[in-house]
């Protein structure tokens, strides 16, 4: 049986690189959308959720928590009681924003004196984390010129900034893994959906039925090079993202290559549901785009998923690539432990093997 399924590997990988087209599609999209991201994308907010930590208990500092409270750029999620929480609300995305103001901020305000709030960033997301930043600024702002006109201090409140997981708030820090998640994904769908469809506009299907080679290891065949192309492919674009854009990898190789190889189960099963169905290159072509870019939407790499209406929510919780992009950034970005990881990673799993076999019932029928 492995000999057999060899032997089909290897004209499959034939087949692949000897079509001309075939070479393109492993090469130049990826390669050109690996710049085009890299260096142009940009994307952009909608609301802030946002949390409290204040040690004072002055009109001053009610009064510039009144003015984020009543701003239509923020949503409070929660006032903190204790410093400690402030850590597990940004880990877990519950807020991006978290306002901390010292005991001594109205004091200092009514003394004349300068006083400080520290707004603390999920940084992950560069580009928000700037927003953000940019519009608590604002607020300050408008609460500086108003104290001002009232008490005659120049520059009464400035603000210290922290961002966590990107202190320096660069862009291609939060694109680059995603990307190692799109074209990946890309790339493994597009081989494994023209795989199958190929011998049947070739007329070569037929003849692969006529082989001693059973259904099954057919379609472990026909999974293995996609699935092997994935590996390389996401390899490629990580020491592209590490060694190129310098985005640093903080977290484990093993976590990391766990998460990338049981997405690629998903996508393997997705493309290869896609060929079972098609009939010639062309309709598993158009299959496959026709999954990856509802799948890119809904995976929260253009829009935050919380944006999105609740049934759209509930949409993307079947989508792998959903998982694989939160798996991403926490290994690159906060070294998650592997522990961590799983609640992402089992859902990849579980979305992987019903894929595969659903793949495998639609091979099956199609065959007779």
């Amino acid at each position: 049986m492995g000999k057999r399924i060899f032997a089909l590997m290897i004209k499959e990988f034939l087949a692949l690189l000897k079509d001309r087209k075939g070479r393109l599609v492993l090469i130049v999209p990826p390669m050109i959308q690996l710049v085009v991201f890299g260096y142009a994308a940009t994307f952009d907010l909608k609301r802030v959720p946002y949390a409290v930590y204040s040690e004072d208990r002055g009109h001053a500092s009610r009064d510039l928590l009144a003015a984020f409270k009543g701003s239509s750029s923020f949503a409070l999620k929660a006032q903190l009681n204790d410093e400690s929480r402030i850590a597990g609300l940004v880990e877990s995305r519950q807020v991006l924003m978290v306002i901390r103001i010292g005991r001594n901020f109205s004091s200092d305000l009514l003394s004349g004196k300068p006083a400080a709030i520290q707004i603390i960033a999920d940084g992950r997301n560069s580009n928000t984390a700037m927003l953000v930043v940019n519009y608590a600024g604002t607020i300050v702002k408008a609460f500086n010129s108003d104290w001002a006109a009232k008490h005659g201090s120049a520059i009464p409140v400035h603000i210290e900034t922290r961002s966590w997981f990107n202190p320096n708030l660069e862009s291609r820090w939060f694109f680059i893994p995603g990307i190692v998640g799109l074209l990946t994904l890309l790339v493994t769908v597009l081989v494994t959906a023209l795989s199958v469809a190929r011998e049947r506009e070739q007329g070569t299907f037929d003849q692969l039925l006529v082989t001693p080679l059973s259904p099954i290891e057919i379609l472990i065949g026909k999974a293995l090079p996609g699935f092997l192309i994935g590996v390389g492919e996401a390899t490629v674009v990580t020491l592209a993202a590490v060694l190129w854009f310098k985005v640093p990898l903080l977290g484990s190789i093993l976590a990391l290559y766990i998460g990338i190889l049981l997405f690629l189960l998903s996508a393997v099963g997705m493309g290869l549901m896609i060929s079972s169905i098609a009939v010639t290159q062309q309709q598993g072509l158009l299959g496959a785009f026709f999954f990856m870019v509802p799948a890119i939407i809904l995976s929260g790499f253009a829009t935050p998923i919380r944006n999105m209406p609740s049934i759209v929510q509930d949409i993307t919780l079947v989508n792998p690539l959903r998982y694989f992009l939160v798996v991403l950034r926490g290994v690159f970005l906060q070294g998650t432990p592997f522990r961590l990881l799983l609640p992402e990673l089992w859902p990849l799993a579980l979305i992987g093997v019903i894929s595969l076999a659903t793949a495998r019932w639609l091979f099956r029928n199609r065959m007779y």
